[in-house]
């Protein structure tokens, strides 16, 4: 590619770096106050996108109807996002962090259905900006000049950000609650107050953010999830609460996606290396790069406070009966399961299989994130490797038992090698490090299309002759899922899973009494990985072919959405959340075109009412039946 393509490329590299910024900056102001991980930020930029083309369809796309749409488009979003706060977000504010990212993950299903009933499914082409729609010559190419307008915006905006928080009492305030909050209450500073004007200028960047990009990019339901992922790594990388970290990391993330597609195809040492396919992870490259080197990003710091869950909290949460108990629980339950094939048709087995294989995968995250106090937002990387492996066992003429061993052994080396790093860093930094390696993975498999089948993934899978029919695989995931569940609870009351809930609750207390805490940590990681790699081979099988889908991001967040609705600290709370997910999404998804809606209702209401979970809630229930 000639250098001026390069150069071109660089400059749209900028562009698009502006743009995140305002998207990573509004999310870095919000969790610098609340700390809050809002899943929501991204819903936020999608909606300000649709409210600017409405508005601007209104308004006129003269000059000033075009600008004063964009305008109030922000607005709207800022006033949005605040009463999310107010009628949400402020009743949980006590609760775990995890609890909280899991209620913003039901406002994105919320206010997907409602973009959906409001603007159709349809994307919506914006009008272009009156006055910018020619192109600058910059070195015999052409260059938008809308692109150039953009490069601006994102210094511009920097420079008013710092202005507020430096010149400003409200700014003042802003710092001083970010640094301690509960020192900023005592001094008599109205936190409610603050905290959502906060949430108000966070959301009206994202607003603006999504109003802006509208010539570049139609407004579709798919942005949110799409930007939110981008929007989190910036934030890391820069460091949470960051403003100048995430102008810097989203202009080195901005470029280097822009070098990526300026290089083209380059070979190396004799290899063809096809650097735009690296565009679709290279962001989350960049961030495994970074916090492998720089824990707390480019210019952030160590927080104060341990960033996991309070201790106090914690052993709210994992108090639970012994794990012989659960064995007498898990055998009722499955004589119970074991009666479904006498009861239900084909469609109930098939749910029902869908049910046992995700209860293991939430299981096998409960093991890190309840037991060990290590979030994840990536572990459908080592659910994937497993499907994937046994998959490609079977295709190679491997018989099924073995290549549920295969997809076993594979997720356990993806999860030693994947953990060695992860369990070096803790809270968001961990959790979005386990991302960027589930990416990565994700990233092979869509892409290696000799191998993976790349998107089509592949086909064909299907258990041997014994076990063809539904309802004998059916028993059969019964008894593997029934074996690993029993394993897993066994595993969390050994002394090993002592030691793990010693290093969640104070690491520091942990290594002084002899703990190995993070080879401790380590070990567990493995373990998990192995497990959810189970999971995803008798997924496989049960479906008959496998795709990168079961990689993505959306399949993390439904393990983590199982696991709390569960309850983090019930040992059978993988099974109860998985049933009512799963349930829930089918009943609701039959029902209703706008089954996103109701299910994240349910998910509010659960985390509102259960904050420790379905499985929490049946505790208790039978803890006042007792009385």
């Amino acid at each position: 590619m000639s250098l001026s393509s390069l150069l071109v490329q660089l400059v749209n590299g900028l562009a698009s770096a502006s743009s995140l910024f305002l998207v990573a900056a509004g999310l870095s102001l919000i969790f610098g106050v609340s700390r809050i991980v809002n899943f929501a930020h991204g819903s936020l930029y999608m909606v300000g996108a649709y409210l600017a083309y409405s508005a601007i369809a209104r308004l006129g796309a003269t000059i000033p109807g075009y600008w004063l749409a964009v305008l109030v488009a922000a607005l709207a979003v800022g006033a949005i996002g605040a009463a999310i706060e107010v009628l949400l977000l402020r009743r949980i504010y006590r609760a775990p962090e995890l609890l909280q990212l899991i209620a913003t993950f039901g406002v994105v299903l919320i206010v997907k259905d409602a973009a959906l009933a409001l603007w159709g499914p349809e994307d919506l082409l914006g009008e272009r900006a009156p006055g910018l729609a020619g192109a600058i010559e910059l070195g015999g190419r052409a260059l938008p000049q809308y692109d150039a307008l953009l490069i601006v915006v994102g210094p511009v905006v920097l420079l008013a950000l710092w202005l507020l928080l430096k010149r400003t009492r409200w700014g003042m305030l802003v710092r001083a609650a970010s640094e301690n909050r509960e020192m900023a209450q005592a001094l008599g500073i109205d936190q409610a107050w603050l905290i959502s004007s906060v949430f108000f200028v966070g959301a009206a960047l994202a607003g603006l953010a999504g109003a802006l990009q509208l010539p570049r990019e139609s407004a579709n339901l798919g942005m949110d999830l799409s930007v939110i992922a981008e929007a989190f790594v910036v934030t890391v990388v820069g460091g949470l609460g960051s403003i100048p970290g995430a102008f810097v990391a989203a202009l080195v993330i901005g470029l280097v996606k822009a070098v990526c597609i300026g290089l083209g195809q380059v070979e190396i040492v004799g290899i063809t290396v096809a650097f735009p396919k690296l565009t679709l992870v290279a962001e989350f490259i960049v961030m495994a790069i970074v916090l492998t080197v720089r824990p707390y990003g480019l210019l952030g710091s160590a927080p104060a406070a341990p960033p996991t869950t309070p201790v106090a909290e914690h052993r709210t949460l994992v108090r639970s009966p012994g794990w012989r108990s659960l064995v007498v629980a898990l055998i009722a339950i499955g004589a119970a399961a074991a009666l479904l094939p006498l009861l239900g048709d084909e469609y109930d087995l098939v749910l029902a299989i869908d049910v046992l294989v995700f209860a293991l995968f939430a299981a096998s995250l409960q093991l890190t994130m309840g037991t060990g106090g290590l979030a994840s937002f990536g572990h459908a990387a080592y659910f994937g490797l497993g499907a994937y492996a046994a998959a490609l066992a079977a295709k190679h003429g491997m018989a099924m038992e073995a290549a549920l061993g295969i997809g076993w052994i594979a997720a356990l080396a993806g999860a030693l090698v994947f953990g060695w790093f992860c369990v070096r860093l803790s809270g968001v930094y961990l959790a979005m490090l386990t991302l960027a390696f589930a990416q990565i993975v994700w990233s092979i498999a869509y892409q290696w299309d000799s191998v993976t089948g790349g998107s089509n993934g592949l086909v064909g899978i299907w258990p041997p002759a014994w076990l063809s029919a539904k309802q004998a695989y059916f028993y059969f995931t019964l008894g593997v899922t029934a074996a690993a569940l029993i394993a897993l609870a066994w595993i969390a009351h050994t002394p090993f899973g002592y030691a793990l809930r010693a290093g969640r609750d104070s690491p520091l207390r942990a290594e002084a009494s002899g703990i190995a805490v993070r080879a401790t940590q380590w070990t567990a990681f493995a373990i998990a990985g192995a497990f959810a790699g189970l999971a995803g081979a008798l997924y496989a099988f049960s479906k008959g072919s496998i795709s990168p889908e079961t990689l993505a991001i959306p399949r993390s967040i439904d393990a983590l959405v199982m696991v709390l609705l569960g309850g983090l600290g019930a040992l059978a709370g993988p099974l109860f959340g998985a049933a009512a997910f799963i349930g829930l999404q089918d009943w609701l998804a039959r029902a209703t075109e706008y089954w996103r809606a109701g299910l994240g209702a349910a998910i509010l209401l659960i985390v509102i009412a259960f904050p420790s979970g379905i499985g929490g809630g049946v505790r208790w229930l039978l803890a006042r039946v007792r009385r």
